[in-house]
């Protein structure tokens, strides 16, 4: 210990006995299986029975709720609908100037970029297309 170590005066037992610790594991083996406990909190082994049955009603309001394919998520990179996440990662200096000017036009910065990068590619496919014209 060095000279700056600063120790706590020692607290004294509150106990006048010496109190076991308690088992923070199962150690009894006096304990049922849970399905054999009829105990006040538990249900009856015979009700548990019919929940394994199967609701066709229910079945069959989930599956008109539920989506006609899985395409939709919200992952990166992966599609929502028929369209497709993507990712960008923007210097600082930026990504403060697409605020500046998504805020300028009352547009969000998303929308805004999206609205660019739509432009873009249209404008490519065009260079595109009298490329190939002139070939």
């Amino acid at each position: 210990m060095t000279a700056l170590t600063v120790r706590p005066p020692p607290q004294p037992n509150r106990y006048r006995v010496r109190v076991p610790f308690p088992s923070f594991g199962r150690s009894r083996s006096d304990l049922k299986p849970v399905g054999e406990s009829t105990g006040r909190h538990r249900t009856p082994v015979r009700e548990q029975s019919d929940e394994l049955l199967p609701d066709h009603e229910l079945e069959s309001y989930l599956a008109a709720l539920a989506p006609e394919s899985d395409a939709e998520t919200t992952a990166t990179g992966r599609r929502f609908g028929t369209a497709e996440v993507h990712q960008l990662r923007l210097p600082l200096a930026a990504n403060e100037k697409l605020r500046e000017l998504a805020a300028f036009r009352r547009t969000s910065p998303m929308a805004l970029a999206q609205e660019w990068i739509m432009q873009r590619l249209d404008w490519e496919a065009r260079q595109q297309e009298q490329y190939q014209m002139q070939r």
